[in-house]
């Protein structure tokens, strides 16, 4: 019989197959070299590369406009609306680090949920990382035509709307975009150690680039640009903490490189927790610097980019150019580490047999998924050159807040009925802590858009529509039960 093809043995009822759970001993076996059954990932990675992953996958574009968007809500408080956010994604972060040094797999979320919620709600949250990582990839991957363009202005070119633009946007194809994830795909086929490689030397062109900003900006620092702090008083201040907060998500990205971290159980609880830290850091850094160089009244969605406040100060058109440069290196750091995490994702869900095995298959060469990498890629590539994804890549948001919801329950189910579990790291304060990580994700996703949840119910039922069609056919759990 194909490796594919269902059990000829009744299942079991659906909701008793929704409720089962994976054994925490089954995900420690598939991740063992020893016990056999075909190549395994290759534990390959220490601490700096797991924390570069996880700083590449947070760390992008946002930064570059997002205090267009932040300032007008919070006034010079804007870097207290920083601190906010990052409070709030620390709170979810704790809670992976316990998770990421209990369970140390390759499937965040996914597999974290398996084993303490059970099927049914992990492939909720396996279905929701999809949304987050593959979705996002593809739409952090469109604005690489804007930036390539802004490069080109300096020496008066542009690329062609017809090869810059998707379908629906005036153009045809949106070629930039799809090149930057072809070769993200064919730089991760080789191995986790070369791309994280790879990715590293991006990461710190990236924090070069923002700490370049913040030199520069001091250099035109007015203390009077903070008064009156906070004009539209905390209302404003916790608006854009909640709009922030989606600067934050990636971080998440580290825990899928579990079964190839060389010593997981200790380095995933650090590396999320030290990307966070200077994640937070930088940011506070870079909004303080901006508002002190420009008045926060100027400063209109869209307008008051760090490239432009850079470019009044000095006057100079090649930091134009550089920073345009830095910003496409910035998506590529994004789209390598969100790509290499969904494919680890997939890895996950086809050993369970939730997805096509063909996802998981690892090779005995390279000892990477190669084909499910160029899959994923292929498709990803496709999407970004030609899909307008407009309320779908919205959505993202949402799909990952219900992912982290689930991370804080599920470190309470774990304390709960595993306490004898060996723990390399424990939420402090617990249980206030993943409860107030749980209620916060609640609020954000409260506070979405009816649109944003109209395209987040459509996704669901298409993945509801995936699992009784095949997850629930293929399910190892529920044919070895």
């Amino acid at each position: 019989m194909s490796e594919n093809a269902p059990s000829t043995v009744s299942r079991p009822p659906l909701v008793a197959q929704l409720r089962r759970r994976k054994p925490l001993e089954a995900f420690a076996a598939e991740s063992d070299d020893s016990t056999g059954g075909g190549p395994r990932l290759r534990r390959s990675l220490g601490v700096w590369h797991l924390t570069a992953i996880s700083i590449g996958a947070t760390l992008g574009t946002g930064i570059l406009v997002v205090l267009g968007t932040a300032v007008p809500l919070a006034g010079p408080a804007v870097w207290i609306a920083f601190v906010l956010a990052g409070v709030a994604a620390l709170l979810s972060a704790l809670s992976y680090a316990e998770m990421a040094g209990s369970v140390p797999v390759s499937g965040s979320s996914y597999s974290y949920a398996y084993a303490t919620l059970g099927e049914g709600l992990a492939w909720v949250c396996g279905w929701c990382l999809v949304l987050e990582y593959a979705v996002s990839v593809a739409a952090v991957a469109v604005g690489a035509g804007q930036y390539v363009n802004e490069a080109l202005a300096v020496f008066g070119l542009a690329l062609p709307d017809a090869i810059a633009e998707p379908p629906g946007a005036g153009g045809v194809l949106n070629l930039p975009a799809a090149l930057l994830v072809i070769i993200a795909t064919l730089v991760l086929v080789p191995g986790a150690r070369e791309s994280a490689w790879v990715n590293t030397l991006l990461v710190v062109v990236k924090i070069g680039l923002l700490v370049f900003f913040v030199a520069v900006a001091f250099t035109a620092f007015s203390a009077g640009n903070f008064e009156p702090l906070a004009p539209m008083g905390a209302a404003g201040v916790s608006a854009a903490a909640s709009r922030l907060f989606f600067s934050y998500i990636g971080f998440d990205a580290a825990s899928t490189a579990g079964e190839e971290a060389r010593d997981a159980k200790r380095d995933l609880p650090r590396a999320i927790i030290a990307s966070i830290v200077i994640i937070t850091v930088l940011y506070i850094l870079v909004a303080v610097a901006a508002i002190g160089a420009r008045p926060w009244r100027t400063f209109t969605d869209g307008e008051a980019s760090l490239v432009t406040i850079v470019a009044d100060i000095t006057g100079q058109p090649w930091v134009a150019f550089v920073f345009a440069v830095a910003a496409v290196l910035a998506i590529a750091s994004v789209v390598l580490t969100v790509l290499y995490g969904q494919t680890r994702i997939f890895v996950s869900m086809a050993r369970d047999g939730l997805v096509p095995r063909v996802l998981g298959r690892i090779s005995p060469r390279t000892r990477t998924p190669v084909a499910g990498t160029l899959i994923v890629g292929g498709v990803v590539a496709l999407a970004a050159a030609l899909v307008p994804l407009g309320a779908l890549a919205d959505a993202t948001s949402i799909g990952t807040l219900f992912a982290f919801a689930l991370v804080n329950v599920s470190v309470i189910w774990l304390r709960r009925n595993r306490p004898e579990l060996d723990r390399t790291f424990r939420v402090p304060f617990y249980p206030v802590v993943p409860l107030l990580g749980c209620a916060f994700c609640v609020l954000l996703m409260v506070t979405l858009g009816w649109i944003t949840w109209l395209a987040f119910a459509f996704w669901m039922l298409v993945g509801a529509a995936v699992y009784l069609g095949y997850g629930r056919r293929h399910s190892v759990l529920a044919r070895a039960s």
